[in-house]
C-alpha cells in the first residue's frame, strides 16, 4: 500500500491527500481512502493529470457511477457531466446532489478543467457537525421526522415533463459511521411530513440557517489538477457566484442507498 499523508483543510471537514497518483491506486489504498472519506467527509488530491476516462475509472472505485437525468454527459466519458455555469441559481444555493431520488448519490467527484482568473470557489458544510450542535431537545424532534424532496422539470411552455419525489429522514444515520447528519436543503426539500405548511416552512428555515453556520464550513479555491471527492450524505455544498470568467468542471456521482 502506498504511503498516504493527510493535511487538514479546516477545523470541521476535509483533508488534502498527498502521495497518490489517482490513475494508479491499488485496492488496499482505495479501501483506506474510503475510510478516510467517512472520517473527513472530503478528500482533495492536488496536481493530478487525469483524462475524463481516468476520472471516471477512479470515481468508479468508490461505487457504481450514476448519470444525472437532465445534464449533458461528456462525449468520451458518458458517466461524467459538465458543470459549467458557476452562477446557476441551483449551484449557488446550499444543497446535496439529487436528494429527490429514492436513493441519492453517496458521493461526488469533481475535476477542474477550466478556471476563471478569480472566484468560483466551492463551499462545503458538515452536516454531522450541524446535527451535533443542535440542542438535545431539537435533536430529538428532528430525529423522528421525514421530509419530502422534489424536482419538477418543465418544457419551454411551462408544462411538467418530469417529476421526481422522495421522502427521507431529516436526520438519517451514516451507513459507515452511524453518525446522524441533517439531510435537508433549499434546492429540493419542500415540506416536513405531517406538518402544516407554516410549521414546515418555519422548521426548514431554521435548519437551513443553522446548517451553513461558518464553523461547519470549508472553502475550496480551485486550481488546475485538483480532484475533489466528497460524501454527499455528510456535506452540503454550493458555488460562490463571483467567478470572473468561464469555469468548467467534470463531475462524477456514485450511486447510493436509501437514507435511513
Amino acid at each position: 500500500m502506498r504511503t498516504v499523508t493527510l493535511l487538514p483543510l479546516s477545523g470541521t471537514l476535509g483533508a488534502e491527500v498527498t502521495g497518490i497518483d489517482v490513475r494508479h491506486v491499488d485496492e488496499s489504498t482505495v479501501e483506506r481512502l474510503g475510510r478516510l472519506l467517512a472520517e473527513h467527509h472530503l478528500l482533495l488530491f492536488r496536481d493530478q493529470e487525469v483524462t475524463p476516462r481516468e476520472h471516471a475509472a477512479f470515481a468508479a472505485r468508490f461505487g457504481p457511477l450514476s448519470v444525472h437525468p437532465r445534464l449533458r454527459a461528456i462525449e468520451d466519458a458518458p458517466e461524467l457531466i459538465e458543470v459549467y455555469d458557476p452562477k446557476n441559481p441551483i449551484a449557488t444555493t446550499w444543497h446535496q446532489d439529487q436528494t429527490f431520488l429514492r436513493c441519492p448519490p453517496n458521493s461526488t467527484m469533481l475535476v477542474a478543467r477550466l478556471l476563471p482568473p478569480s472566484g468560483g470557489d466551492t463551499m462545503f458544510a458538515n452536516q454531522h457537525a450541524a446535527f451535533d450542535a443542535l440542542s438535545p431537545a431539537m435533536q430529538q424532534i428532528v430525529t423522528g421526522l421525514r421530509a419530502i424532496h422534489r424536482r419538477v422539470a418543465r418544457d419551454g411552455e411551462g408544462r411538467v415533463v418530469e417529476h421526481d419525489e422522495a421522502a427521507h429522514p431529516v436526520a438519517p444515520r451514516h451507513p459507515v459511521t452511524a453518525r446522524r447528519a441533517l439531510f435537508v436543503n433549499r434546492d429540493y426539500t419542500v415540506a416536513i411530513e405531517g406538518f402544516t405548511p407554516s410549521e414546515s416552512d418555519a422548521l426548514l428555515d431554521l435548519l437551513y440557517a443553522h446548517s451553513a453556520r461558518p464553523e461547519f464550513t470549508c472553502r475550496h479555491r480551485w486550481a488546475m489538477g485538483d480532484v475533489v471527492l466528497w460524501d454527499n450524505r455528510s456535506l452540503l455544498h454550493c458555488v460562490v457566484g463571483d467567478a470572473t470568467g468561464p469555469r468548467l468542471l467534470h463531475k462524477a456521482t456514485m450511486a447510493g442507498a436509501e437514507p435511513s
